[in-house]
């Protein structure tokens, strides 16, 4: 088996942290130390570079920090007294694929030198603790909600990527990804692209079977220089743990993503079927619909059983003896919670019993400025938008403020960091809400910062949840004139029951954030010209 927990790419940009930096990095070493003592053929840390590559990340950005990543769980695993050998044979790396082909497979060839260069750097002497051994999934970002059945192509090429890069394993998205949750119809597609790879193409009888190729070993040779350059940075920082607390990656990475948006909004990376070859009007396809609210009920009840024949006082001293753990650096902590487990204690509960040592670890999103002023300063669809936004200034007194809100359990946070930072730049007050917001913690942050619109961003199929009890909130604290809009990953099917519930601008995947805040704009009583129509006419 093989579990991710990597923890410094979760503060980077996956955000699905508890505790603060240094007890989760704790964690790590210790299941690292249990799995290497107790699960000889667990992989014990999936180290990830995959959510970088989503949320934005170059590929130099993936490497490096990836590669930075794994440098230093090894060297914390050391200083707790582990042998380097006897735990890095069972490292593992994670990557995402995206639609840049060669680029990609340079990637993972340029990873293995990096690390190899790396382990033997900290003593390795098992040559199998030098090799690079990896998990690749194709991207979720580059699969579109328009002329979705492209995405097959999409995943096919990016697989492709992935096995002539020499992956171990493989994960293919769905067809569907952008719109809903995969169906068994589109998840068995993306089963059957690997199956095809595999038995028909012969594609993976040989290993590195681009190597020698000119373009591809010059691709991998500046990769890894460049790479090497922004890890030495890092070291030079104090290593990962350090470069991360200083929030540099992160910022680096959104300010990529939003770059990345500007050309694909503006035209200059070509999104076939989207801002290219679009469609005059899309057919349906059928999705995937879960009941929340029966999940949620089917949980509880499942956790009331659990709860009602366990032994109460072994449970509750083994959580106790947890959290000591935690709090005095006493024992390892994976195997103090597997004995809690062992006496039916909640997930939950183990979570909570190394919080209350802990406490919990909270940061405020911080959007990066100038990327989208730059991209569009010859732009005169967004000097409309500009002026729009001073015209509406000039009407309140005050900038329109948008509050950008995450609300559930999906810590995904690209398109609601592109938004926060092109609408800020567009010369709107952006309020950017922290992770996991309730509805009721959305609308007290509304309140309180007197917003004009809630922008809602959705990925993880809560939107007919979340977002009409957010509504229904507003209303009940006698404020219905703030206006709810969302966007993300929610099914067309979906958008007249979204309506219906009183949200007034929905936003899919492949929307023109320039054209989406014009639309706010109307939203907000300005008469904003559609586009197209020059700035003489729209100031007549």
């Amino acid at each position: 088996g093989t579990i991710q927990n990597d923890i410094l790419k979760e503060f980077m940009v996956r955000n699905t942290y508890i505790y603060p930096p240094e007890p989760s990095m704790r964690i790590v070493s210790d299941i690292i130390a249990y799995t290497s003592a107790n699960m000889p053929k667990f992989n014990s840390i999936s180290i990830s570079g995959y959510h970088m590559h989503e949320a934005g990340a170059t590929a130099v950005q993936e490497l490096a920090f990836t590669i930075a990543d794994g440098k230093e769980y090894a060297k914390r695993a050391m200083e707790a007294g582990l042998d380097i050998d006897a735990f890095a044979p069972r490292l593992s790396f994670f990557w995402g694929i995206g639609m840049n082909f060669f680029m990609e497979i340079a990637k993972m060839r340029a990873a293995r030198a990096l690390w190899h260069d790396v382990m033997s750097g900290l003593g390795a002497q098992n040559e199998k603790s030098k090799m690079l051994r990896t998990h690749c999934q194709t991207s979720g970002v580059s699969l579109q909600e328009q002329d979705p059945y492209n995405n097959v192509i999409r995943t096919t090429v990016e697989a492709m990527a992935a096995v002539l890069g020499g992956t171990q394993s493989l994960h293919t998205n769905a067809l569907d990804e952008a719109i809903a949750l995969p169906t068994d119809f589109s998840a068995r597609i993306a089963r059957n692209t690997q199956l095809v790879i595999q038995e028909e193409t012969g594609i993976t009888n040989v290993a590195d079977p681009l190597g020698g190729s000119y373009y591809i070993e010059s691709l991998t040779a500046a990769l890894v220089e460049k790479a090497q350059a922004l890890l030495d940075e890092v070291e030079a920082a104090g290593g990962m743990t350090e470069y991360v607390a200083s929030g540099k990656p992160k910022a680096q990475i959104e300010e990529a993503a939003a770059a990345k948006q500007a050309s694909v909004d503006k035209g200059e990376t070509v999104i076939v079927g989207v801002n290219k070859y679009r469609l005059p009007e899309e057919a349906e396809i059928d999705t995937l619909d879960i009941d929340n609210h029966k999940v949620r009920q089917s949980q509880i009840a499942r956790l009331e059983k659990v709860r009602a024949g366990r032994d109460e006082f072994a449970c509750k001293a083994a959580l106790d003896t947890l959290a000591r753990g935690a709090a005095q650096r006493e024992g390892n902590l994976l195997a103090l919670a597997v004995e809690a487990a062992r006496h039916d204690a909640t997930l939950g509960e183990i979570s909570t019993a190394m919080e209350d040592a802990w406490g919990r670890y909270d940061t405020m999103p911080k959007p990066v400025r100038g990327v989208y002023s730059s991209a569009y300063a010859e732009d005169d669809r967004y000097q409309q938008v500009v002026a729009g936004v001073k015209a509406v200034e000039r009407r309140l007194g005050r900038a329109p403020r948008l509050m950008v809100a995450k609300m559930g359990q999906d810590g995904h946070d690209r398109g609601a960091n592109v938004i926060a930072s092109a609408f800020a730049d567009m010369g709107f007050e952006v309020v950017s809400g922290p992770l996991f917001q309730t509805p009721a913690e959305t609308r007290d942050m509304a309140l309180e910062h007197d917003v004009d619109a809630i922008g809602a961003s959705s990925l993880a199929a809560g939107h007919k949840t979340l977002i009409p009890e957010l509504v229904g909130l507003l209303k009940d604290a006698g404020r219905p004139d703030i206006k709810v809009i969302a966007g993300g990953v929610i099914p067309q099917k979906d958008y007249d029951f979204l309506r219906d519930a009183g949200v007034q601008g929905i936003y899919g995947p492949g929307s023109n954030v320039v054209e989406c805040a014009a639309d706010v704009l109307r939203l907000l009583g300005h008469n904003m010209p559609p586009a197209g129509e020059d700035l003489d006419e729209a100031a007549e």
